[in-house]
């Protein structure tokens, strides 16, 4: 045993490495996204001066709702979970994974730290380092529509068919603005690793503004926002589940199916924000700060130790991550929903010949003033 363990070390720790990067990391986002549900209804309820959910407690304590994600889970459990006689029973039961189990694997190539040194082993802070980790997402990302399709299609019902149609056909137009808007990022870092993109982000422009993806590609990161928005089926473009027109592809699903659904968009949120931070915002960069220590333009130096580095660069993209989930739920209850023509124009008559012209100014600009 000691003998395999030894021929083979560097491929166990390896991969013994990569199973608690993604433990941990992952449960991180499961739980942060469960908090998410009592935050959307927090947020709703103090812009529409409610007091908002309050009432599950343990013991007598309900901590100000703490415990909500806790009873919505026990009540999505113990709900009946009702298939329509008509429906398509394996399509039925297998939509609410397409939507859920692409968005889960995307987190794989999301780096949330640099490195971190343990017992002499270099351990990169994100599960799996693509060479084409950004092509990576827009595929998988798109696998997420036969979810939604299918969710709508499989119910054999008219309303939830077309919220299938409306879903589909919203995000393919979007899938296609989202992915023009990066290519200004990958002609000016690059690269298509996501690490490599962040990394990238750390140099300093003119000796003191930091090259993040916001500063060299605002237009950009404006396209991308709304963009991923509508990628995410959030208002103002919740359109495929319009509750005032009785639409919704998954209107007939109900327990642990509707659950899963809804338990995708809410992930979906932290994903395009962990997107935002790293694309845009530096990922986990902190300004001035480097593997020794902090480095200020003028000269001055603090020298700090690997570890609070470390630390001080995951808290980063957390609070970067925290900031932009915090903005979508705001987006969420401020702008009011667009008819679908509206959304669809939106999309084909102005994003995406906006998205075009970002690109052809980046490439005069890298042309004509040189590589960034």
């Amino acid at each position: 045993m000691m003998e395999f363990f030894e021929a083979n070390k560097d491929i166990l720790l390896f991969t013994g490495a990569a199973a608690v990067k993604a433990l941990a990391f992952l449960g991180a986002v499961m739980g942060f996204t469960a908090l998410m549900t009592l935050a959307e209804r927090k947020v709703s309820a103090l812009m529409q001066d409610r007091v908002g959910p309050n009432r599950a407690s343990v013991f007598g304590f309900a901590f100000n709702g703490l415990f909500q994600p806790i009873a919505d889970a026990i009540k999505m459990i113990l709900k009946e979970d009702f298939v329509p006689g008509r429906a398509e029973k394996l399509l039925f039961t297998l939509a609410p994974f397409f939507a859920l189990v692409p968005v889960l694997a995307l987190f794989a190539v999301i780096p949330f730290g640099d490195y971190v040194m343990v017992y002499g082993y270099q351990l990169e802070l994100q599960i799996a380092d693509l060479p084409l980790g950004l092509f990576f997402v827009l595929a998988l990302s798109g696998l997420a529509i036969y979810g939604v399709f299918l969710g709508g299609w499989a119910s054999k019902n008219n309303f939830a068919l077309l919220g299938g149609l409306r879903g589909a056909a919203q995000m393919v137009s979007y899938e296609v603005v989202l992915g023009l808007t990066l290519v200004g990022l990958m002609m000016i870092y690059g690269s298509a690793s996501l690490q490599d993109m962040v990394r990238a982000q750390g140099r300093l422009l003119f000796g003191f503004i930091p090259a993040w993806g916001v500063v060299c590609q605002p237009f950009a990161f404006i396209l991308f926002l709304i963009a991923s928005t509508a990628e995410n089926k959030r208002t103002p473009f919740d359109l495929v589940e319009g509750e005032s027109e009785i639409i919704g592809y998954f209107m007939e699903y109900s327990s642990m199916r509707f659950a899963a659904f809804m338990f995708a968009e809410f992930i979906e949120i932290v994903l395009i924000s962990m997107l935002i931070a790293t694309l845009f915002f530096g990922g986990w960069q902190v300004p001035y700060l480097y593997e020794t220590g902090f480095m200020f333009p003028g000269g001055a130096e603090l020298p700090l130790n690997h570890y609070l580095v470390s630390a001080m660069q995951v808290g980063s993209f957390t609070v970067k991550t925290v900031f932009f989930c915090w903005f979508s739920l705001i987006v969420r209850w401020t702008l009011p929903r667009f008819r679908f023509d509206q959304m669809m124009s939106l999309c084909w008559k102005a994003l995406l010949p906006l998205a075009l012209l970002n690109i052809l100014l980046t490439g005069a600009a890298m042309t004509f003033l040189g590589k960034l």
